[in-house]
């Protein structure tokens, strides 16, 4: 029961702390959420393409149903990789968009 309680009150700390930051902590967790994907996001994209390439290429050299596995994997790896890209280029305009001119992006 105490514990119970301890975490009612531990999550309602929580809602307040977040609403007294207000929408200058929206925009901040935004920013640095911008900020993030435009550092991660290029080098997972260029990592799941070779680790595509690595999957394809073995899975040439195993039997017909490891192959044709093979194939699904890459491919799922390069969809990865270009949703990724995508994201990439998409993101901080979609920010923008959202917050407007006020917001000053990545």
């Amino acid at each position: 029961m105490r514990m119970k309680l301890l975490a009612v009150f531990l999550a309602m700390g929580a809602v307040l702390m977040a609403a007294s930051q207000g929408i200058t902590g929206v925009k901040s967790a935004a920013s640095e959420l911008c900020t993030g994907l435009t550092a991660l996001l290029p080098v997972a994209a260029m990592l799941m393409i070779v680790l595509a390439g690595v999957i394809y290429a073995a899975g040439q050299m195993m039997g017909a149903e490891t192959r044709a596995r093979a194939n699904v994997w890459a491919t799922a790896a390069l969809t990865g990789a270009l949703i990724a890209v995508l994201i990439y280029a998409i993101a901080p305009e979609v920010l923008k968009s959202i917050y407007g001119g006020t917001w000053t992006g990545c």
